[in-house]
């Protein structure tokens, strides 16, 4: 329930269900959650600014048993990354790879490949894009589409300098459709914030900018700091007035209108890339 009002906007809501969760689980008068997917819990935590909480959970799911705790870690390392504490996300990322191969859980394994390398983004962004594609095959093979929404934004963003720049629209619009399609606009805003960024890279300053206005937001100019940076050129290229004028224009489509908006600048960005000769 937490977690649906986070998706659905209702962040209210989900503070009072997320601490009442957490209270619940800390009583021990039920059942363990299976792999430790209570510290998922808190993760709407980031969304709202507050990292640093969702640290504390997952410290405390990792301090209350002993155990691997892969799922656990997996989910430090990216809360610890939010709060930018790199270098102990980075530290607390180490081993999740093999951690990874010894689970024998899909989705526990995708998610600890995908935070071995989101702690990694900006230290080693390479080998980061290789360790989440294949956390991306992982999710891919066992038919979870809710992991692979997840690793396929996140992939758009290295794609663009470590493969194939047309890579990156296939990347943004498997997680864009996934989310859409779920009435996930909590995460819907995160591959729209780095098609927002490509497209003011590319050149395509106005609907960099009309994108913006509804991806940019607290969240994810932490997850997609490529943003913050789009929107600084852009304001510079476009003018205060105008950038302001196209962001509020994206700020206030409907997330349908948005999104078909979105799917239009792709196909004009990718025909106009598979134009250059390479």
């Amino acid at each position: 329930m937490a977690a649906q009002c986070y998706l659905a906007g209702r962040s209210a809501d989900f503070l009072g269900y997320a601490e009442a969760g957490q209270m619940v689980i800390e009583s021990g008068r039920f059942e363990a959650v299976p792999y430790e997917f209570e510290a998922m819990l808190a993760s709407a935590y980031a969304a709202l600014g507050q990292p640093e909480r969702w640290v504390e959970v997952c410290r405390s799911v990792i301090a209350r048993s002993p155990g691997t705790h892969t799922l656990a870690r997996a989910l430090l390392a990216v809360a610890l990354t939010f709060a930018d504490a790199h270098d102990e996300a980075l530290a607390a990322s180490e081993g999740l790879p093999a951690a990874a191969d010894a689970t024998g859980n899909p989705n526990v394994a995708s998610f600890a490949l995908l935070a071995y390398g989101f702690a990694r983004r900006d230290a080693d962004p390479a080998a980061a894009y290789a360790v989440v594609q294949r956390g991306l095959t992982i999710a891919q093979n066992s038919g979870n589409r809710w992991a692979e929404s997840i690793l396929a934004g996140v992939l758009s963003r290295w794609v663009v300098a470590h493969g194939d720049p047309t890579d990156a629209f296939d990347y943004m619009t498997l997680a864009i459709r996934r989310y859409y399609d779920s009435g996930n606009v909590a995460l819907l805003r995160s591959p729209l914030a780095a098609l927002a960024a490509y497209l003011d890279r590319l050149g395509h300053h106005e609907p960099a900018a009309t994108i913006s206005g509804f991806a940019a937001t607290p969240f994810t100019r932490t997850a997609r700091p490529e943003i913050t940076t789009a929107i600084t050129h852009l304001r510079d290229v476009l003018g205060e007035a105008t950038y302001e004028s196209l962001a509020r224009k994206g700020e206030t489509m409907s997330t349908t209108a948005l999104v078909t908006y979105a799917y239009e600048q792709i196909d004009q960005a990718r025909a106009e890339l598979n134009t250059v000769p390479k």
